[in-house]
């Protein structure tokens, strides 16, 4: 009898479990989502989600994988340096904490200039004494009262580090055949001495706590239409450089782990450069990478020249190492004029008739989101932008080559202003980490760019950039979770999914 009544007990659980309403599966995608807008969100959360369908699916495919992540950042220079010491001390360190703090953009690759460059405040070369072979002149006084202190206080603020690629605009003039910072060639029985230079501006960096990640031989090799310091070398001769100079000396000096990038200049020139850099192992053993422009033209981010570097050598870096808007003085607290059609660059006025049509009136926000997710799609692993700080009159600089960017200020008022420039690299910078994989999508709607990319703590990082003016809906899926999704018109998100959705 009492195992019956047991049985019974059982039997009437089971029924009660049985009956019981089956637990839903959640199939929502967990996702936090921050956005920049013409409307005024600036890497805003956006925490209410549209409950509208959309037929337009964004499918993120983390299996298939692509290149991995260098970094995003921008660049220490002179001017930007020398600003920051004009300011406040409050308004200062809050312009280095919005860089590189963990609640800021989180700079991860950085570029500086070796000597001077268009954004200093004069000409200087750290070998001034002529014909000093062994470089027993060479020093960086120039850079200790503005443009180290800088990137060191961006060091003690960074939590993760960044990387520092470095570029001389011209070897010392008197290396050169026409003995001046601009234009000119470096002559052969200088390509030894060069390299010294290099050498010695690493050693003395490193002296100071500053170690260099990359080099590229120099700055915009085929010239900046002889305005301020440029050295011109054809593939050849920079390909000779550094396979037979550059390369071996710092090899020989300890500095082999540097990362040498080659070419340095606009995209449409990379299939000459990478043919001959990477033409067999003689000539490639040295070059670590390519180092790219975007100033060829302000939509197009030449997507076939990117691929064909990347085939040339799927296995080294593909960096862009400077963009700007060019030839402008910034608009001073107007975050409206970032997002309009009505800045013009160099080629507004100079560019051939032939390459006109590359350069119409542009929005600087647009020309920053598209070509960054435009690179990331197409094998780039590193973002840098130009100037970190410029002044109300787009300097200083020393031709009065005036630029704008992310950060702009006023050192006589002492006042800061943010860019909606500086959000949109946050974008980038603060949620695509080093180490990243980009990562497969699919897209169905054609008006919205997209990239993705999976961090290594396996958070995903999708940025999506909307250029048209009316606002969009579309449903992110990941596996078998979804979640909608509404951007605003003239508006980049990221949508961060904080660990990988099982």
């Amino acid at each position: 009898m009492k195992r019956t009544r047991i049985s019974l007990m059982a039997l009437l659980i089971l029924a009660v479990v049985s009956c019981a309403p089956e637990k839903k599966k959640d199939d929502t995608l967990k996702v936090e989502v921050y956005e920049t807008s013409e409307s005024g969100n600036k890497l805003t959360r956006i925490t209410e989600f549209t409950e509208v369908d959309s037929a337009a699916v964004i499918k993120i495919l983390p299996e298939k994988t692509f290149q991995t992540i260098t970094g995003f950042g921008g660049s220490f220079t002179e001017s930007s340096a020398y600003l920051l010491n004009k300011l406040s001390k409050k308004n200062r360190d809050t312009i280095l904490q919005a860089y590189f703090a963990e609640d800021g953009a989180r700079y991860s690759l950085t570029r500086t200039h070796i000597a001077s460059c268009d954004f200093s405040l004069s000409n200087y070369t750290y070998a001034p004494v002529v014909d000093d072979m062994e470089l027993k002149s060479f020093n960086i006084e120039e850079d200790r009262d503005d443009l180290i202190p800088m990137i060191k206080d961006a060091q003690a603020i960074s939590k993760d580090g960044f990387n520092i690629i470095a570029s001389p605009w011209s070897s010392p003039p008197w290396m050169k055949d026409n003995k001046a910072y601009v234009g000119g060639k470096l002559l052969p029985e200088y390509y030894d001495t060069f390299a010294l230079y290099f050498s010695k501006y690493l050693d003395a960096y490193k002296a100071e706590g500053i170690d260099i990640w990359g080099l590229t031989p120099v700055n915009e090799p085929h010239g900046n239409g002889n305005n301020w310091e440029s050295m011109h070398f054809t593939p050849a001769e920079e390909t000779d450089f550094v396979q037979n100079h550059l390369g071996p000396k710092l090899e020989t000096v300890g500095f082999g782990d540097v990362n040498i990038l080659g070419y340095d200049q606009n995209r449409k020139g990379i299939n000459e450069w990478v043919d001959e850099m990477y033409k067999d192992e003689a000539s490639s053993k040295y070059f670590d990478g390519l180092a790219i422009h975007w100033y060829e033209s302000t939509y197009d981010y030449f997507p076939e020249e990117l691929q064909y570097a990347h085939d040339k050598a799927p296995n080294k870096y593909l960096i862009e190492t400077e963009g700007c808007v060019d030839s402008e003085i910034p608009k001073w607290q107007d975050d409206a004029w970032y997002w309009q059609k009505e800045a013009t660059d160099w080629g507004w006025d100079w560019a051939s008739d032939e390459d006109k049509h590359l350069h119409p009136k542009y929005s600087p926000v647009n020309r920053y989101a598209r070509d960054i997710i435009g690179c990331l799609n197409n094998w780039v692993d590193g973002w840098v932008d130009w100037n970190m700080v410029l002044d109300r009159q787009g300097g200083p600089n020393w031709f009065e080559n005036w630029c704008v960017a992310p950060v702009i200020v006023d050192p006589d008022a002492d006042e800061v202003y943010f860019t909606p420039l500086y959000y949109t690299m946050a974008h980038f910078s603060k949620y695509i980490r080093p180490g990243a994989e980009v990562i497969d999508i699919e897209n169905a709607d054609k008006d919205l760019m997209v990239t993705a990319a999976k961090n290594p703590d396996n958070s995903i990082a999708i940025v999506i950039f909307n250029e048209g003016k009316q606002f969009k809906n579309f449903t992110l899926a990941l596996g078998d979770k979804t979640v909608k999704v509404k951007i605003s018109g003239q508006a980049i998100q990221t949508i961060m999914i904080p660990t990988k959705t099982k």
